[in-house]
């Protein structure tokens, strides 16, 4: 089943999020190379593609596991809640509709 994750920064989390997103890419490299990745990408603080200093308020992932307390033990386990980047995360199954 499908499982959208949300993790929602802490404030001014620019400088923890780049120190940890080697780490935090590398899973979802890996979760892309298993075919479970559906989707993966930050949220900006500001209106634009690059939000420079202004940063990031939290990520959104969608992916594929057996079931939701993998996904929340998957979550649990992200780099950026390591770092102190994300405040809360966020877990909940999703029905993909379209396209």
């Amino acid at each position: 089943m499908l499982y959208m994750i949300l993790g929602n920064d802490v404030p001014d989390s620019l400088a923890q999020r780049l120190a940890s997103r080697p780490a935090h890419l590398a899973r979802l490299q890996a979760l892309q190379t298993e075919g479970h990745l559906i989707m993966a990408g930050p949220l900006p603080a500001i209106d634009s593609p690059d939000p420079g200093a202004a940063g990031f308020t939290g990520s959104l992932i969608v992916a594929e596991f057996p079931s939701l307390a993998e996904a929340q033990a998957w979550a649990d386990a992200d780099p950026y809640l390591a770092a102190g980047v994300y405040a809360s995360v966020e877990v909940k199954p999703f029905k993909k509709v379209l396209p």
